[in-house]
């Protein structure tokens, strides 16, 4: 019997020859247009949510719900897994539209995958996504423990690809899968960052040469999850005393402000790549890969203003001004939006631009200053926590949070000066016998030169319930000599440790 399609207009736009929306506007990223549709790319931050919903629970089954996630998803790139009940008959191309029918007989688009030849029976379909971002998917299955199926294929049907119908079967619980995880960042590095044409990048070769490995943020979220110790050439960390308070830290920061940081860095790089290339068909490619680097830095959650409180480093860079008396389009204030990313995406607005006009070397530059800002919230973040267990006597939550901070940030900095990298690392390893925050913050200082950022970038570590900084935190002034004349170019604000009790800063502290 042939399969009858009653297909909506919008709905053959997604289709279309290749399976893309050709719209000519897209839905608004945290206030950034995209010029392409990347509404998948930013769902990537559901998969981010439902692995800390797990962590959660802080019980075997909520850790090997989350571990589950992490490699294998649930909400980007959805795709089909199905059995031709007969070979294809002809070769179809990654993209041709592929159309079938969910379990409520409603229509469902999809595209091919990959390249299929003549002959083959095992093929995979992904699902076309629409712009509306709340719906731009509806099939979400993967490792999910919460699944949609509405949107999926019906276990057995036919599917239209080109001209011909094809009978199919498969098992929409175990057999819709996806093709975009938060491991997938770090496992698929070494081919993407290092080894590829004009590779390796220069901030991964940072962290590639530090802790030695390409999948260092895999190993460590791993190595968590295990509750082993990484096997690193720098920068260990023994998991084996952890509870379930500490691998939740180690966990959910690891991949958000390890894997995700640097494949925003990736897809940044990715866009000049395909800019510098000579090719007439390159200027879209580079666009679209500079909207899935805003995206993954930002994901679906911000909303279209940026104010929704996001599971990624937009959403980081949002909590530590508030913090650190950074946030405003000015600075100076403890709520809002952060002065990192109004200017960051100020920034993003104009490589868009560059790379629309094909400005590659433009572009080049203004990647420089979108990433070297990327650093500003992990360094705040560590700062934050190396106070917070010295002085406020935190305990495994506190450290294991300072711990992967560090771990997020301190290749950067070892790059810049390792003995400052040291000073940080013996100080807020893992398993530290003790903490010096004015040591910490020092440090870090004294690299800010040679990462391109500054004091007024950081900021100091603010008291907010008293107005003041923290004693021992207050921010340092480029340009000013530093305490104890040594030519760092920078000054430390050091004060004696404030008189309060811990008990009631901890409070206090936000």
């Amino acid at each position: 019997m042939k399969l009858s399609f009653a297909l909506s207009a919008s709905t053959l736009a997604v289709a279309g020859a290749s399976g893309v929306n050709r719209e000519l506007s897209f839905l608004e990223v945290a206030g950034y247009g995209p010029a392409s549709q990347v509404t998948d790319h930013c769902a990537i931050d559901l998969d981010q949510k439902a692995m800390e919903d797990q962590l959660k629970l802080k019980t075997p089954q909520g850790y090997a719900s989350a571990r589950a996630i992490y490699n294998n998803g649930g909400n980007s790139k959805s795709y089909a897994n199905v059995m031709l009940t007969e070979p294809l008959t002809s070769a179809v191309t990654k993209g041709e539209a592929a159309l079938g029918k969910n379990a409520e007989n409603e229509d469902v688009v999809g595209k091919m995958y990959g390249d299929y030849a003549a002959g083959d029976k095992d093929i995979k379909v992904q699902y076309a996504t629409l712009d509306d971002q709340a719906n731009y998917v509806g099939c979400q299955v993967g490792s999910l423990v919460d699944t949609n199926l509405s949107g999926c294929f019906a276990s057995t049907g036919a599917i239209m690809i080109g001209k011909k119908e094809y009978q199919y079967t498969y098992d929409p619980p175990a057999d819709n899968n996806n093709g975009r995880t938060i491991a997938g960042f770090s496992t698929g590095a070494g081919s993407k960052m290092n080894t590829c044409a004009n590779c390796p990048y220069t901030d991964f070769k940072y962290f590639y040469d530090y802790y030695g490995r390409d999948d260092y943020a895999h190993h460590w979220v791993e190595s968590a999850f295990l509750k082993t110790k990484t096997e690193f050439t720098n920068g260990n960390a023994d998991f084996t005393a952890a509870s379930y308070d500490g691998m939740e830290q180690f966990i959910k920061k690891g991949t958000a402000y390890m894997h995700v940081f640097m494949y925003v860095i990736r897809e940044y790089e990715d866009a000049l790549d395909d800019c510098d290339k000579d090719c007439i068909n390159c200027n879209d490619s580079s666009v679209h890969a500079w909207d899935e680097g805003v995206c993954f830095y930002t994901g679906s959650l911000e909303g279209t203003d940026g104010l929704g409180g996001g599971k990624l480093l937009h959403g980081l860079a949002d909590k530590r001004c508030g913090n650190y008396k950074t946030c405003g389009e000015n600075g100076g204030e403890t709520s809002g939006m952060s002065k990192v990313n109004h200017d960051m995406f100020d920034l993003m607005d104009m490589g868009q631009t560059q790379l629309q006009k094909k400005e590659c070397n433009s572009a080049r530059e203004t990647t420089k200053k979108i990433i070297k800002m990327m650093y500003i919230p992990l360094i705040q973040g560590a700062m934050r926590y190396a106070y917070k267990v010295s002085v406020l006597q935190g305990k495994e939550v506190e450290k294991a949070e300072g711990s992967v901070f560090t771990a997020a940030v301190l290749p950067r900095i070892h790059a810049a000066s390792p003995e400052a990298a040291k000073i940080i690392y013996d100080n807020m390893k893992v398993g530290a016998s003790s903490t010096d925050h004015v040591a910490v913050k020092q440090a870090f200082e004294s690299t800010y030169a040679s990462l391109g950022i500054t004091c007024e970038d950081v900021g100091g570590l603010y008291f907010e319930a008293e107005n003041k900084y923290y004693e021992g935190m207050e921010p340092c002034v480029t340009g000013a000599a530093p305490a104890g004349g040594e030519s760092s170019g920078l000054r430390v604000g050091i004060g004696a440790v404030s008189s309060f009790s811990a008990a009631v800063l901890m409070y206090f502290f936000l």
